[in-house]
């Protein structure tokens, strides 16, 4: 059997207590104020996890003529697209990095994709790196295909 019962909290807020006897030696209280609030952030957290950090697909478009743009797609639909125009591009490389799986012993070499951005001042020299894919992870054999494909479109650029 469960009863309510209406108090006040101490900011003045309206709660209620839901009293269960499930036997003689057994009570159940249950203040539900606490009880939706906390499904309330624990919903928030998830709705904000899936728009600003869980992202379901990424992807890389380049034209040789125009620039590359790099698009996010979030799980919760929305998408994030940066474009850098390609007289901004010095290279695209397959970069390598250590990475710490944990802190007793293990590390595991990783290879990434990234943009080389060329000094607008100085064109020899390398101003900034954009790591690609950073979310999906490809293995390297992947990493190599993209490579070579973006290869192609920058060495038809170069020629033209």
């Amino acid at each position: 059997m469960a009863e309510e019962e209406r108090y006040l909290a101490l900011s003045g807020e309206r709660i209620t207590l839901q009293r269960r006897h499930h036997s003689a030696s057994c009570r159940e209280f249950q203040n539900s104020v606490v009880l939706s609030a906390a499904i309330f952030i624990t919903l928030i957290g998830l709705l904000m996890y899936l728009h600003f950090v869980k992202i379901d697909q990424e992807s890389l478009l380049i034209v040789g003529s125009l620039g590359i743009q790099m698009t996010s797609s979030f799980a919760s639909g929305k998408e994030s697209t940066t474009f850098i125009e390609m007289s901004q591009v010095k290279d695209v490389v397959i970069n390598e990095a250590i990475y710490m799986v944990n802190l007793i012993c293990c590390q595991k070499v990783i290879y990434y994709l990234c943009i080389l951005l060329q000094d607008p001042m100085e064109p020899h020299v390398v101003s900034e790196v954009v790591p690609l894919f950073q979310s999906s992870k490809p293995r390297l054999d992947c990493l190599v295909q993209v490579y070579k494909s973006c290869q192609e479109i920058l060495e038809q650029r170069k020629k033209s």
